[in-house]
């Protein structure tokens, strides 16, 4: 994940927000390091990132991929409604005291999301399922409802902010101490190790 200086494809970024909201904030980057760069930059590469995500199968992300070639307005105007939701979910939980207005702004996407939702049989049970339509901003609907139920949860508290001077990816610290510090230490962990070493071998 080399996010600072090569734009990495949402096809490959890592997914390592450790909740599908946080990972769908990690879509982009370096917003206040002055080397903003985003991911989503069409909207089949919304539609890729919700498959890895796994909130798309093949057949879905291939239905979506067909209606919004039919309608490209409509998809550009998702499209920035799902840049609009990302980086309102990155101000939310990024921000020790979220706005009015942003809380707003999340509950009300989040409350249309929920409505969409239809209850389905599951083997011998009932779970709640998000139907196939027509509309393309269906992708975003779980993720909406996985920000406002993150909000909302004690792992609220757990939201952490990459420490990396070049990343502001967040993810859900799980740690035992809860002492993470990096989005990946095999990537930003490694990378400011590596800048501690060559610091010292300068001083010395």
């Amino acid at each position: 994940m080399t996010k600072a200086h090569v734009p990495e494809p949402v096809e490959s970024m890592g997914l390592v927000g450790g909740d599908v909201s946080l990972d769908f904030v990690n879509t982009a980057s370096g917003r206040s390091k002055g080397s903003f760069q985003d991911k989503l930059r069409t909207y089949e590469d919304l539609v890729t990132w919700a498959e890895r995500a796994g909130l798309a199968g093949t057949s879905w992300g291939s239905r979506l991929r067909r209606l919004a070639a039919a309608d490209p307005r409509q998809a550009a105007r998702v499209l920035e409604q799902a840049r609009s939701l990302r980086e309102l979910l990155f101000r939310v939980f990024s921000a020790h005291a979220p706005s009015r207005e942003d809380l707003e702004g999340l509950g009300d996407t989040a409350a249309r999301a929920a409505s969409m939702r239809r209850l389905s049989r599951v083997d011998d049970g009932f779970a709640f399922a998000w139907p196939q339509s027509d509309q393309l901003e269906q992708v975003l609907w779980p993720v909406a409802l996985a920000g406002a139920e993150l909000l909302v949860s004690e792992e609220r508290a757990r939201v952490k902010e990459c420490a990396s001077d070049t990343c502001d990816w967040l993810f859900l610290d799980r740690s035992r101490n809860h002492s993470r510090r990096w989005c990946d230490m095999s990537d930003c962990g490694n990378r400011a190790k590596a800048r501690r070493y060559q610091a010292r071998h300068r001083h010395s």
